[in-house]
């Protein structure tokens, strides 16, 4: 795990949107989204639900929001 995973992983958790959260750390949305999931696999977790409605957290995700 790599510390820019744990700023992507706040950015996207904050603002529930991949869109926003890439402008936000300055990253293309497709990096973002594929830095997530090397995330969670690295953590063995799935931290997000994604949806066509949005993202939202896991039970897991929040846990992980608060110790990031």
């Amino acid at each position: 795990m790599e510390l820019r995973h744990l700023r992507y992983y706040v950015a996207v958790a904050e603002e529930l949107n991949y869109r926003r959260a890439a402008e936000r750390v300055r990253v293309a949305q497709p990096a973002l989204s594929k830095q997530i999931k090397d995330l969670e696999f690295d953590v063995g977790v799935r931290l997000l639900n994604r949806n066509t409605a949005g993202v939202e957290l896991t039970d897991a995700g929040r846990i992980f929001l608060d110790e990031a």
